[in-house]
């Protein structure tokens, strides 16, 4: 071994200890905007952003390209951007997705990282409205080539059954734990009569899939109230005992104005009612967040505003989420709303000190562009 690498690794072990030593203090190092909403072209508003690392350390950033108006339901692109310098530069927006004009157009929507194949795996969900078509379908979209070519889209329904299923939108998770290391597990909704939170697993890298652990709303599939039960998207992380927890938004404010948080401890086949909190830190005013673990710290994102969205903010959580820091780091006080947030899982020494942010921010409304944000987790000190 060379006194070079010798040299390297003593650093980077240097690093690593010292960092973990070190008090969080994060700092924006730069921002940029990925794409930007308004009549042009083919695509009218950007929205729902996704962002995902690959084993390869690229950067990959999808949103859905609605078309004709803003609106959830409507002929979408599913769009990307990708990343091969850690986020300083973009390839150009290339759409892997195009649903044509149908009236109920796709939505995403989660990425799944298989690391053991090197996959890049997108589930998303079409006709989920039923909107002038039915029945709705749960569709799958993989990358082999770290992003540069994808294959046709896979309907899954004949494997989960039909039914309105919206993933996400956020990352799904492949377990590096027991129980059931491996496993692919994506979280998502329903409508919102029939909403709550549901699962689909996949122990055979996405070829197959089956129904996993669901948490109904009450009364389920009937109209909802103020204040009823009504879990809805959702965001799922693995903690290092193996166990998932989802956070997950309140839609109707069931109990307080905040995040639901729900456990499950065999792998996404079940999730215990007796294992629901409410975490009334994380005040929400009903929107998707971003939320992550790295490192042994849970990071999370949303409109920190328990009426508008509005004030995008990072926190962070040193006991698994049990309670959060006192410190946060504003990254937008304007209108802002979803979120997703992501790391590069090299090991590195540098991409240990960084995370990155992507979500939907503006001016007057928050789906005027989607932006990209590269955090340095000890910037501030």
């Amino acid at each position: 071994m060379t006194r070079l690498v010798l040299l390297t690794l003593l650093l980077t072990a240097t690093w690593v200890s010292n960092s973990a030593s070190l008090e969080l203090n994060p700092l924006v190092l730069e921002e940029q905007l990925l794409w930007v909403s308004g009549a042009q072209g083919h695509v009218n508003i950007y929205r729902i952003p996704l962002l995902t690392s690959t084993p390869k350390g690229s950067l990959l950033a999808f949103c859905e390209g609605r078309k004709k108006s803003g609106a959830d339901v409507g002929a979408k692109f599913l769009a990307m951007r990708r990343s091969t310098d850690k986020g300083s530069t973009w390839s150009p927006t290339v759409f892997i997705v195009d649903d044509g004009q149908t009236p109920d157009g796709l939505n995403l929507g989660s990425v799944v990282v298989d690391e053991d194949l090197g996959a890049i795996i997108l589930i998303y969900s079409v006709c989920f409205f039923q909107y002038h078509c039915n029945p709705p379908s749960t569709m799958m979209l993989q990358s082999l080539d770290d992003g540069l070519t994808w294959g046709k889209p896979r309907n899954l329904s004949h494997q989960l059954g039909v039914k309105a299923f919206a993933p996400g939108p956020g990352l799904g998770v492949q377990k590096k734990y027991e129980p059931a290391k491996g496993r692919l597990v994506v979280c998502g909704h329903g409508t919102l009569q029939g909403d709550g939170v549901f699962c689909i697993l996949s122990d055979d890298h996405g070829k197959n899939w089956y129904n996993g652990a669901a948490l109904k709303s009450i009364p389920y599939n009937q109209p909802k109230k103020a204040q009823d039960f009504n879990p809805d998207e959702c965001q799922p992380l693995e903690m290092p005992d193996g166990s998932i927890v989802i956070n997950v938004r309140n839609q109707n404010r069931y109990h307080c104005k905040c995040r639901v948080i729900v456990h499950s401890y065999d792998g996404g086949l079940t999730l215990p009612i007796d294992y629901v909190r409410f975490d009334e830190e994380l005040i929400d005013p009903v929107v998707a967040a971003g939320a992550l673990v790295k490192d042994g710290v849970v990071f999370f994102t949303n409109p920190l505003n328990d009426a508008q969205r509005i004030n995008l903010t990072l926190r962070w959580s040193l006991n698994d989420g049990k309670s959060w820091e006192k410190k946060s780091v504003q990254l937008w006080p304007g209108p802002s709303a979803y979120s997703c947030l992501t790391f590069l899982g090299s090991g590195s020494a540098e991409d240990r000190r960084h995370i990155y942010v992507i979500y939907e921010k503006g001016h007057k409304v928050y789906d005027e562009t989607v932006s990209f944000v590269k955090i340095h987790l000890y910037g501030g000190l």
